[in-house]
């Protein structure tokens, strides 16, 4: 029996997928999205063949978890800018939102800096989630204090630089990364260098 063209999975089947989407949500959370394929069936309680028949592997896994992560991750970030009524702190917040999130997940962290090119659904979801901000950095541009100069691809390298900072510095020093966030948004500014 087929539905919308995929196979109906047995009882059994579907409850280990569930086991292993839930096992590899919880396992990218605490530890990014190389953690080993085989900690993750490990989790769930199945073997490693079961993970691989049922995803095939890594970039099938992280498609079917992280897509909607991601979006939840960064329709928070953007419904706090939102609320937010001077265009400058709504930047500042949207960014900083981002920020924080990837210091606390792991798995947010290397999803919205790109890690992983080879998973197609989650980058389009990063893609067109990123391609969101773009409305708050134009408004911020159009008050006057956000350097006109400043493109949404600066703002994706903020981003990428943030998570670099967070993975090398998280165990030594885990708020490095606030005081080099706030250099960055200093030079984003207008009247800063533009």
């Amino acid at each position: 029996m087929k539905t919308e063209g995929k196979p109906t999975l047995r009882r059994d089947a579907r409850r280990n997928q569930e086991r292993l989407l839930t096992a590899a949500a919880e396992a990218f959370r605490e530890k990014g999205l190389a953690v080993p394929l085989e900690e993750i069936a490990q989790r769930a309680g199945v073997s490693a063949g079961t993970l691989y028949n049922r995803f095939g592997g890594r970039e099938a896994l992280i498609d079917a978890v992280m897509p909607e992560l991601v979006a939840e991750r960064m329709n928070e970030a953007m419904r706090r800018a939102e609320a937010v009524d001077d265009p400058w702190e709504s930047f500042v917040t949207y960014v900083t939102v981002l920020c924080e999130q990837q210091a606390d997940d792991p798995a947010f962290r290397d999803a919205i800096s790109r890690q992983l090119q080879d998973a197609p659904e989650l980058t389009a979801r990063c893609t067109a989630e990123l391609a969101k901000s773009v409305r708050l950095l134009e408004r911020a541009q159009r008050s006057g204090t956000l350097r006109p100069d400043v493109t949404s691809d600066d703002l994706m390298l903020l981003i990428f630089t943030n998570a670099l900072i967070v993975r090398e510095t998280v165990e030594s020093n885990p708020n490095a990364w606030r005081r080099t966030l706030s250099f960055s948004l200093a030079g984003l500014r207008a009247g800063c260098g533009s």
